[in-house]
């Protein structure tokens, strides 16, 4: 259960908006295969993993190696702006509201190295103070 939903309810709820969005996103490819690894790299990005690294998004979208997963923020060419606004106006029209307020949450993964990829001093909301960690969007990490 989530929040009084039972799972398979709230992924319905999910599974309308979250094809809208790949509709919305699919002009900024230009092959359907493309298009189509973009929708499962946005699934992975999604799912419940805890870490989701270029083999994990693979084995989720069935694709034998990292290949088409990695080829969608390295080798791909689309334009990252125009994602950027396409996820904007669906974010104002789903979320628009003259009463709403924007809430940031700065929680972080604490770590103890610097050799990880956005490790630094920081400021995270899991410590409650300045210490090493990987501060960054749920479900935005890479």
């Amino acid at each position: 259960m989530i929040g009084g939903a039972s799972v398979e309810d709230t992924l319905t709820l999910w599974a309308s908006p979250l094809r809208d969005i790949k509709q919305r996103i699919r002009p900024l490819f230009t092959q359907e295969r493309v298009a189509a690894s973009a929708g499962q790299f946005l699934d992975g990005l999604l799912g419940n993993e805890p870490r989701k690294t270029g083999w994990m998004r693979a084995e989720a979208a069935g694709d034998p190696g990292p290949w088409r997963q990695q080829a969608i923020l390295g080798r791909g060419q689309w334009d990252a702006d125009a994602l950027r606004d396409i996820v904007r106006e669906y974010a104002l029209e789903t979320l628009g509201d003259e009463d709403a307020v924007l809430v940031i949450d700065e929680t972080g993964f604490l770590k103890q190295g610097k050799a990880s990829c956005r490790v630094a001093r920081q400021y995270t909301g899991s410590a409650g103070k300045i210490t090493n960690s990987d501060v960054r969007c749920p479900g935005l990490s890479a």
